[in-house]
């Protein structure tokens, strides 16, 4: 990168740090560390549940999502406006009127403590390590940009941000959050503009959505159904809305940004105008990914974005790279004359036009051949090196075409969007490690300053964990998709919890204790064999919960009498 670009990252970060430390001096409370004393209002709630959503993951990898594997991500998030309703009808006025620290307060209060562990516990350990994978996100691009170890820059990735989570608490977390979200989206959004201006050739926004939608980039509904598609209409629907419902509603890391609302219709709006914005904002970012695609069918492309991993290859195999780049260039001269032989007849609709589409897409198909057995070749010579390329793609496009100032700038919004949503984890991770297991667990309560000292140690001992997970999460693949397979291990038997907590009045702790556990291993055994793709797995959870907490209140009455 040039000084200036240098300049306008570190300018920014160093700003956000500054501006968090601030906003959140003076903490002298468990209630102003943790719930930022409840009185924020809807459109910092809004921007707060939004950034801790839209992580670094969401703006590195889903572009290149959208490259390899075309638009249908986006069906992912259809459950989510649904699931909006749902969350402020039943729980959020529960939330409010008990005034809870964290969600699991309410499940000792309905059951008892030991279903207030365990449902803390399996989130403490699925946020745990999905905060892990957040900071491995932007850790990439320290690594990619200055050439640095990436383990080194996990640790300098995740200690950044412990400085003002650690000092400020939610308030501080909430504050940055809403300057962080706006510059993101501002950025992004020019990102977007300088991809249009910069495609080859003066080609417009018109002919590159063609080109990506001749290649099959623009697949934003798929409705045939499938159990092991991962996205499709009905898997977004129904999955993505028990995956959104347990989300939103029970993983603290959500619910800690909306109980810090000063009342129930500032926290009701915030989630509602989450779920009419983020589907649009998901779509865009995206297509973004998709017009890269029509952006490199005009233009050669490298024969793997991962630059480091490949540069390994290239010294310890060059002949082998010697021939995958000679047939590189040839299909990628092919590529490029057929995408402006299609742009040059796309007003005709005539059997040249057909001829040549479909010769475009053999070539497409010779050119991810390649670069899958690129892929298998540098997996097979480095043990450690990453799955894919997927998380490198926009990455590339960012360091090799936009603008002196730009680039510094778009890889300070990867930061900040890493730091939005992982301070919010940790936040959340704090609350519940310290309110639903250590202080449960306790002998004597602490007074005021030494729960506020535990709180602090609680936040950092996280970030420690999270840093050591990051360590590992070079062999995860797409980030994005990975974080979500994640989630869905764990998210539907909580909400399945939470489900017969509210709607089954007659099941008691001991019920649902067991009920959970069982489905909990039931799930891990659906993914571990394969049975259906992820999404479905919090539909499965949450209804094996609830149907084995049946199970057992009937066995009960027929056999307890």
């Amino acid at each position: 990168m040039s000084s200036i670009d240098w300049a306008v990252l570190i300018f920014t970060l160093v700003a956000v740090v500054v501006y968090g430390v601030w906003i959140g001096r003076g903490q002298k409370s468990n209630a102003s560390y943790l719930k930022a004393d409840s009185k924020m209002p809807w459109y910092i709630v809004l921007l707060g549940i939004m950034a801790t959503q839209a992580s670094a993951i969401t703006f590195l990898s889903a572009p290149g999502q959208a490259y390899t594997d075309g638009m249908r991500f986006v069906q992912y998030y259809f459950g989510l406006p649904l699931a909006m309703i749902v969350i402020c009808i039943t729980f959020i006025p529960i939330f409010q009127r008990l005034n809870v620290y964290t969600a699991y307060e309410y499940l000792e209060n309905r059951f008892d403590k030991k279903t207030r562990v365990l449902t803390s516990l399996l989130f403490l350990f699925s946020r745990g390590l999905s905060t892990g994978i957040s900071i491995y996100a932007p850790s990439i691009i320290l690594a990619s940009v200055l050439n640095w170890n990436i383990y080194l820059t996990n640790i300098l990735t995740g200690g950044i941000l412990l400085i003002y989570t650690y000092v400020g608490g939610a308030k501080a977390i909430a504050h940055t959050q809403k300057l962080q979200f706006l510059i993101i989206l501002g950025t992004m959004a020019f990102a977007g503009y300088l991809l249009i201006q910069d495609m080859p050739g003066g080609i417009g926004f018109k002919d590159a959505l063609y080109l990506a939608g001749k290649s099959g980039k623009l697949n934003v509904i798929t409705t045939e159904f499938d159990w092991k598609d991962k996205y499709n209409l009905w898997s977004g629907l129904i999955g993505g809305f028990f995956l959104a419902l347990s989300y939103f509603g029970t993983d603290q890391s959500q619910v800690g940004r909306y109980i810090t609302a000063k009342d129930n219709t500032n926290a009701k709006m915030g989630l509602l105008l989450n779920g009419l914005v983020k589907i649009p904002m998901q779509f865009a970012i995206l297509l973004i990914g998709a017009l890269l695609f029509a952006f490199f069918s005009l233009k050669p492309a490298p024969v793997y974005f991962n630059e480091r991993s490949y540069q390994n290859l290239k010294d310890t195999q060059p002949q082998q790279v010697a021939a995958f780049e000679k047939e590189h260039r040839d299909l990628q001269a092919k590529f490029n004359a057929e995408s402006k032989e299609i742009l040059k007849l796309k007003e005709t609709n005539s059997p040249q036009l057909t001829r040549a589409v479909q010769d475009f897409k053999d070539t497409q198909t010779q050119v991810k051949a390649l670069h899958g057995r690129v892929e298998e070749a540098i997996n097979q010579s480095n043990s450690n090196a990453e799955k894919t390329d997927t998380n490198y793609i926009f990455l590339y496009f960012v360091k090799n075409t936009l603008p002196i100032g730009m680039t510094g700038l778009l890889f300070a919004v990867i930061f900040l969007a890493s730091w939005g949503s992982i301070s919010a984890a940790l936040n959340s991770l704090a609350a519940c490690s310290l309110k639903d297991v250590h202080l449960i667990f306790s002998k004597e309560m602490p007074d005021e300053q030494t729960e506020l000292k535990y709180s602090r140690l609680h936040t950092l001992a996280w970030g420690i964990f999270s840093i050591g997970i990051a360590m590992f999460a070079t062999q995860m693949g797409s980030l994005i998709e990975a974080v979500n397979v994640l989630g869905s291990l764990f998210y539907g038997p909580i909400l399945g919890i939470f489900l017969v907590a509210f709607y089954f009045k007659k099941i008691n702790g001991a019920n649902v204790f067991v009920s959970a556990i069982l489905s909990e291993i039931m799930v891990i055994a659906v993914y571990q064999f394969d049975i259906v793709s992820f999404l479905w797995l919090n539909v499965i959870g949450a209804a094996a919960v609830i149907l084995f907490s049946a199970v057992g209140l009937l066995f009960n009455r027929r056999f307890v009498k």
